[in-house]
């Protein structure tokens, strides 16, 4: 009886109301449609008698291919599961131009004020497996692509402004440690704290994950980021350097961790709801994008590492330009085949954006780029949601796990070539990527500026609640460097810290489906 009443609360909320174009999808298909939409078919196309397509008592299976076609097929549905990002919303829209930058930025998806490019977004949980909840305690992916003229250029970023740790060599220990332990199959804050106190540059970004801003109320109040610094160059070569800002006009709003506790008991979807039934009612979400400037003397003279994804560029030192705006508005029309699908990678550049000269940008192009071809194949970039929409593609792959579409003809598969096969145009002012040298991590000074200033009283009490929260369920020996560390950051903060665990009013809530569920 439980668990019938608990499908009531999901089921119910969902449906019942008439302008829920989630909730509704099913029976707003069956009004536009009018009848069958035709006669079903096998995949290789023949048509299903209606007796095989009802009953297979009494008959042979084998020879009833409806029967074996969906059986076999149904084992083979699921592809593997992204390793972090998993659960995801997703839609369609444009970026459209409302402010000139082409005197930083030779990208013809910035060429005239007005201008509109096609994109896609998805906005992801980073801890969470596929069926987790949207409101779990948890940093956000924030992607998007542009399907500009000169190929696809994506962003892949962040709901936070900078990111965890300086050297890529860390990624697999971060990611193994936010995931569940190989003993116990479940999620371990031990592990979690190993990490955060053996690295503590990752600290600066946690203090976000902690505190107010680390359960955005839906992705359309959700802040985005690229996170670093990027290299543009200007139709005469000339260097600039960017960090991209998407700030919601609908304001930037979050969840308490007891209302999203609350939300995650009736609605695991929360987020991906609300983002499909906002679109499907034409109240389309909307971003500004914005862009903080620096020329190669800012970069010479900031005094600290101005490509360190773990830290922030001061505002009031590189201020906000604005650049243009991006709306949602399209749902897709197939979950898997258009947001499931989507294959994000910092790789996808385009004439005028060189990516990050660090060494995060350097690994993530490799990272993400095996990572589809993992989970896609090596065509991935033929599926259609991933294919340039503006450019003929021209390359010279060939073959490999579909979809190949047309496998490039009869075109010469190999280059160069003596046969007229596609050729690499010059660019005379081509520009390269800056070398730098990145000494290791030290962002205290801004995690101090972060709790200090940029969190009220109020906010500094729920960033401690909700630690505690946390670290009274580890290891004490990690409590006492955690308390260290905090310390280091503010005196207030350690002390706060130290004193509610040595009062023991930590309460130890299990984890689920990522960081942190109480």
């Amino acid at each position: 009886m439980m668990l019938r009443g608990f499908l009531l609360v999901l089921i119910v909320p969902a449906g019942a109301n008439e302008n829920d174009p989630a909730g509704q999808q099913i029976l707003l298909f069956k009004e536009k449609t009018k009848g069958p939409i035709g006669v079903m078919t096998t995949s290789a196309g023949a048509p299903i008698e209606y007796k095989d397509a009802t009953v297979t008592l009494n008959s042979n299976l084998i020879f009833n291919e409806y029967f074996m076609d969906s059986l076999t097929h149904l084992v083979r549905e699921r592809i593997p599961e992204r390793l972090v990002h998993a659960k995801a919303g997703g839609a369609f829209g444009y970026f459209e131009v409302t402010h000139d930058i082409t005197h930083i930025c030779k990208a013809k998806l910035f060429s005239r004020i007005g201008k509109r490019t096609p994109i896609a977004a998805r906005f992801s949980p980073v801890v969470v497996e596929r069926g987790g909840i949207d409101t779990s305690r948890d940093a956000r992916g924030f992607a998007l692509k542009f399907y500009t003229e000169e190929g696809n250029f994506d962003i892949v970023g962040f709901n936070t402004p900078m990111y965890v740790y300086k050297d890529p060599l860390l990624f697999s220990t971060f990611v193994r440690a936010q995931k569940r332990n190989p003993a116990t199959n479940l999620i371990d804050g031990n592990m979690l704290w190993d990490f955060l106190t053996l690295r503590p540059e990752s600290l600066h970004m946690f203090l976000l994950v902690f505190g107010d801003r680390g359960i955005p109320d839906g992705y359309r109040h959700m802040p985005g980021f690229g996170i670093h610094t990027f290299e543009v160059v200007n139709e005469h070569g000339e260097k600039s350097f960017v960090r991209f800002h998407f700030t919601p006009n609908a304001g930037i709003k979050n969840l308490r961790s007891e209302e999203a506790r609350k939300i995650a008991a009736i609605d695991p979807d929360y987020a991906t709801r609300d983002l499909y039934r906002a679109i499907g009612n034409g109240d389309f979400p909307s971003w500004k994008v914005s862009i903080q400037v620096l020329s190669l003397d800012d970069v010479k003279n900031a005094g600290f590492d101005v490509f360190d994804v773990t830290r922030v560029l001061p505002l009031d030192d590189y201020p906000l330009k604005p650049v243009g705006v991006f709306v949602l508005n399209k749902n897709a029309i197939n979950y898997f085949a258009e947001i499931e699908q989507l294959a994000f990678s910092p790789a996808n550049l385009v004439p005028g954006i060189l990516g990050g000269p660090d060494k995060v940008f350097e690994a993530r192009r490799l990272a993400y780029r095996d990572a589809q071809y993992y989970r896609l194949g090596a065509n991935f970039n033929r599926i259609p949601v991933n294919c340039p929409i503006q450019v003929k593609v021209l390359a010279y792959n060939r073959d490999g796990r579909p979809p190949v579409k047309d496998n490039e003809k009869d075109t010469p598969n190999y280059y160069p070539n003596s046969y007229n096969g596609a050729a690499a145009y010059v660019d005379k002012k081509r520009a390269e990527l800056i070398d730098i040298y990145q000494d290791d991590p030290n962002n205290f000074q801004q995690a101090t500026e972060l709790y200090v200033n940029e969190m009220t009283k109020d906010e500094r009490s729920r960033l401690v609640e909700n630690i505690l929260y946390s670290l009274g369920g580890a290891a004490k020996f990690l409590q006492e460097k955690a308390v260290k560390l905090f310390s280091i950051i503010h005196p207030d903060l350690g002390d706060r810290i130290a004193e509610g665990l040595a009062s023991n009013r930590t309460k130890h809530y299990h984890y689920d489906d990522g960081y942190f569920v109480y």
